[in-house]
């Protein structure tokens, strides 16, 4: 059992847990309706962040906070519904890019009001 000064901290991690599953079921839900879950839209999101649609695999990574393995499954089924494609870098033949597609980009548009809906009030922000 937690000792007494050990409590705020606990009671604020639980807090932060609480919230973080809130948004994360609000935006299965809405997102759903576009056929994306979560991991998904935040592929699409950051390849649409980048210049020409694209990003190395190794920095997706990094910023939509997913293991090496799981975002390869998330690229394979964005792959799969011709929202995304894999490349070969060509530089230096080591490094694989995802692409967004056009299909993809309209997908990721028309989930993009759902989504910051769902983060503006979940999020307490107008």
């Amino acid at each position: 059992m937690p000792t007494a000064p050990d409590r705020p901290v606990v009671d604020q991690w639980r807090l932060l847990h609480a919230q973080h599953a809130r948004v994360v079921g609000a935006l299965e839900r809405a997102l759903g309706e576009h056929g994306l879950g979560v991991s998904e839209f935040e592929v699409l999101d950051e390849l649409a962040r980048h210049p020409k649609d694209e990003c190395r695999m190794q920095a997706l990574c990094e910023v939509v906070h997913l293991s090496q393995s799981a975002l390869s499954r998330v690229v394979g089924r964005l792959e799969d519904q011709g929202l995304v494609t894999r490349a070969i870098c060509e530089q230096d033949r080591r490094g694989i890019f995802a692409h967004l597609t056009e299909q993809g980009r309209a997908r990721y548009e028309a989930a993009l009001p759902a989504h910051r809906e769902v983060l503006a009030s979940n999020l307490g922000h107008p």
